[in-house]
């Protein structure tokens, strides 16, 4: 029997140059694929990049204040205490009645520190229903009393307890509160923008939980955050520590 090397031969050199080119052209969809990702991960990095330049510039007493920001203490205090809350919030709950407590004696009274309040209200239905009654009490100066009223009634999530007309009977119950005032500012919701401008500004900040806090000095150049409703000792270190540091600073 004759075998026929030199057909052979060529078929052997024909599979090679196929193989050797299909390598070449998987090598080729991977680098451009390998581009294409670095060029969309440099992108996000810009992206991020860019919203937490804008966090930043959102992070100074000045701002906050003229967002409309809800605050108890001295203006001129070195040291800003963000808090984000939900009305809804167990947490919450627990930490005003304990933590803000200790953090408004030792801190507040004694002017080192003022106390801000920013609304991320994610924990139910009728969180932003609280959180739109609270903001338009603001408007009369009567936030913390508000505040303090929707926390001594706050009852399980959703349950009703924050409904617009529950909501509406604790604004009639503050006193000199112009109710008719307060039921147009809440029926138009008036206050919609900025309580999204706050989520929006947690969502930057890395914070989906409440309550969740950023201690810093008024110009917002020294920034610590804090997650969760932990203890007054944990306030203080931070807070200490971040007094020392803005002090060697000026």
């Amino acid at each position: 029997m004759i075998y026929d090397n030199s057909s052979k031969n060529k078929k052997s050199r024909l599979n090679k140059t196929l193989i050797c080119f299909v390598v070449v052209i998987s090598m080729f969809f991977s680098f451009s694929f390998m581009l294409t990702s670095v060029e969309i991960n440099d992108s996000n990095q810009k992206l991020d990049f860019f919203a937490f330049a804008q966090t930043l510039n959102n992070l100074t007493l000045p701002s906050l204040i003229s967002q409309s920001s809800p605050y108890y203490g001295n203006l001129s205090a070195p040291i800003v205490i963000v808090d984000f809350s939900d009305f809804q919030c167990h947490l919450c709950k627990r930490y005003v009645d304990n933590t803000e407590q200790q953090i408004n004696s030792s801190y507040v009274q004694s002017d080192k520190a003022v106390y801000v309040f920013k609304h991320l209200p994610n924990k139910g239905f009728d969180s932003k229903n609280a959180s739109l009654a609270a903001q338009c009490t603001n408007d009369q100066g009567k936030f913390w009393e508000f505040h303090k009223t929707l926390y001594a009634n706050q009852g399980p999530i959703d349950s009703g307890w924050a409904s617009t007309d529950n909501v509406k009977k604790f604004a009639s119950e503050i006193q000199d509160l112009d109710i008719t005032e307060f039921n147009t500012c809440f029926d138009t919701k008036k206050y919609e923008s900025l309580i999204d401008k706050d989520i929006a500004l947690a969502n930057s900040l890395g914070f989906t939980e409440t309550p969740s806090f950023i201690i810093m000095n008024s110009e917002g150049s020294i920034i610590e955050k804090i997650q969760g409703p932990k203890p007054f000792p944990i306030f203080k270190t931070v807070i200490d520590n971040l007094e020392k540091q803005n002090t060697s600073k000026n």
